[in-house]
């Protein structure tokens, strides 16, 4: 239950709302307790020997005015109360998104994408439980409690004890089943993040499900994982369908004792018949307020369960930070210098980089070439400080990345991953991204969009869809040939015009001849920034002003191409290898 500490921050906007759900909660049990007394006015005046039908006509229309009353301000405390609770889920689910957006590539290498779903959308949902239905039901039940117990003990202090002598064990037992159903919902919040995320894998992976005629399989570990699912809920229904019955068992066990104790105290003349029949509708009132107690304490308990998981979250900080003061060049110009730049993921012990050093010129073309596994990629997430070294220092114009704002150095690149990623969004949406903040009319932004994608041998595609730059993409751009998500996001990334741009195999999904074009269209916008490119194509980079070769996470060889060939070294090789594998590949043509 201590984690649900947390959640009180969320409701401190909503104060003057709270305070006034908090009287209508008052005013409902002040009605309420109100009826059953006006009926023991009623049925005590019937014995005056003057009594009329238009005083008892009175006294039912009091009744039915507090019982109207107390459903009107009953009305207004659930919408209020829960009105903040859906207020406090959204402002919860938001700071949930946002802290994940800080989360660095380590903490999204390491968790999965179907646990996060299940904590931003199933255990938000059980703490809104806690924070609103639980807290108003809180509320109602305690003042209930108090209002009805008052006036019982002020009728007859004999009788009310012998209905609460029952009742005594009433905290052994809902403490004690708090404590396990804290314990199962856990358990089932967790099985849900395995069901979600086995999900979401299997059908961003369907087409290699279907390539492998996997179906039956993964339909037959989707039912094993809905069926721990649905065992885990049985079992709390079966706590919780124990819990109720032994909560009603008790209330009638009073309920016996008022009907025959009261009896004989009226018999006794120690109260009236009037007192008997209000004592009856208050044990009922009071009764209520024990049942759903034990409603509350599940909800309370799922609620602490699911936070805790969500809490787990919000303690995770990010490796990767903006400095408190940060350094910005006064001429920006795109120098990046490693200096003796090592580095291992964390997750393994195993070094990726070792001893990296170069220069990179503001205005210069770096090529980086290797065979599969040297490092490459490493290299340019690095550049764009998706990790930071654990030796050396990458300079930007001098400065150290770790001594320049986050946001803004990220700002400045462009970035064309090897795994082309497109939103579910317009063609115009996903190449436009990094505009929004920048570009302030619509024309503007639709001249650089399509100028962009005219670079990238992609224009002249969008151009012959239907709806053009408004198609809509499917998930992950499922819509599109593998060449032309790969133009999409080249395209991405020049519109923003960064001042440095790294191509990470970018240019794998097309043919050579459309490589050979967009190469071309790019010289003139690379000669604006600094540009880094990886390929396995020895002719996507033959042009560099300077290419490096990595080798087991170290640069092995450096020059220009006609150097490096002349060397006769791993370069050399390479291109070899290629030039051997292009022929095959036409041979088999024929």
């Amino acid at each position: 239950m201590r984690e649900l500490r947390t959640v009180l921050p969320y409701f401190k906007p909503y104060r003057a709302a709270l305070a006034l759900g908090l009287v209508c909660i008052f005013l409902t049990n002040v009605f309420q307790v109100a009826a059953p007394y006006l009926m023991k006015l009623a049925i005590d005046g019937l014995e005056d020997p003057n009594v009329t039908s238009a005083r008892i006509a009175s006294f039912a229309a009091l009744i039915v005015l507090a019982a109207l009353l107390s459903g009107v301000f009953r009305y207004g405390m659930r919408q209020l109360m829960n009105g903040i609770s859906r207020r406090v889920e959204v402002d919860l689910r938001n700071d949930f998104f946002r802290h994940l957006m800080r989360l660095d590539a380590t903490f999204f290498g390491q968790t999965r994408t179907g646990d996060l779903m299940s904590r931003a959308t199933n255990d938000t949902f059980a703490v809104r439980m806690a924070a609103g239905p639980a807290v108003m039901y809180t509320m109602n039940t305690f003042m209930s409690f108090v209002f009805t117990l008052a006036v019982m003990i002020w009728m007859s202090p004999r009788l009310t004890l012998y209905a609460m002598t029952p009742m005594l064990v009433l905290p052994a037992i809902v403490f004690g089943f708090g404590r396990v159903i804290h314990r199962q919902f856990e358990r089932i919040q967790e099985q849900f993040s395995s069901l979600s995320n086995f999900v979401q894998e299997n059908l961003s992976g369907v087409r290699i499900i279907r390539a492998y005629a996997r179906e039956e399989e993964q339909e037959r570990q989707f039912s094993a994982y809905n069926e721990d699912y649905r065992s885990r809920n049985m079992r709390l229904v079966l706590t919780t369908g124990a819990f109720n019955p032994m909560l009603k068992t008790i209330a009638a066990i009073a309920g016996l004792m008022v009907t025959w104790l009261g009896g004989l105290e009226v018999i006794a003349g120690r109260i009236t018949l009037g007192d008997f029949v209000a004592f009856g509708f208050y044990l009922a009132l009071l009764i209520w307020p024990m049942i759903a107690l034990g409603w509350v304490i599940n909800l309370y308990q799922r609620g602490a369960a699911s936070m805790r998981r969500i809490n787990r979250i919000f303690s995770t900080t990010p490796s990767l930070v903006s400095p408190a003061q940060t350094t910005e060049p006064e001429k920006p110009a795109g120098t990046i210098e490693f200096l003796d730049v090592s580095f291992s993921y964390p997750e393994t012990n195993k070094p990726v980089l070792k001893g990296i050093e170069f220069v990179a010129q503001a205005g210069e073309t770096v090529a980086i070439v290797g065979p599969t596994g040297s490092g490459k990629s490493t290299l340019v997430a690095l550049l764009a400080r998706l990790y930071d070294p654990n030796e050396g220092k990458i300079l930007l114009d001098g400065i150290s990345l770790r001594d320049i704002d986050l946001a803004g150095l990220r700002a400045r690149l462009g970035f064309v991953p090897q795994e082309a990623f497109l939103f579910s969004d317009s063609i115009s949406d996903n190449i436009g991204l990094g505009l929004e903040a920048r570009e302030s009319t619509n024309q503007e932004r639709e001249k650089i969009i399509s100028s962009a994608a005219t670079i990238a041998q992609l224009h002249e595609q969008v151009l012959a869809f239907t709806n053009q730059y408004d198609t809509l993409l499917g998930e992950r751009g499922i819509n599109l040939s593998g060449g032309q998500k790969q133009r999409a996001t080249l395209a991405r990334a020049l519109a923003r015009a960064p001042s440095i741009l790294v191509l990470d195999d970018a240019l794998s999904g097309v043919d050579t001849q459309t490589e050979a074009a967009i190469l071309k269209d790019l010289r003139s916008a690379m000669k604006t920034c600094t540009s880094f490119i990886i390929s396995h194509r020895i002719s996507a980079v033959m042009d560099a002003d300077q290419i490096l070769v990595l080798e087991e996470g170290r640069i092995v060889e450096r020059g220009k191409h006609a150097d490096l060939i002349s060397s006769r070294g791993t370069y050399a090789r390479l291109l070899k290898r290629q030039l051997l594998e292009e022929d095959l590949k036409a041979t088999a043509a024929l």
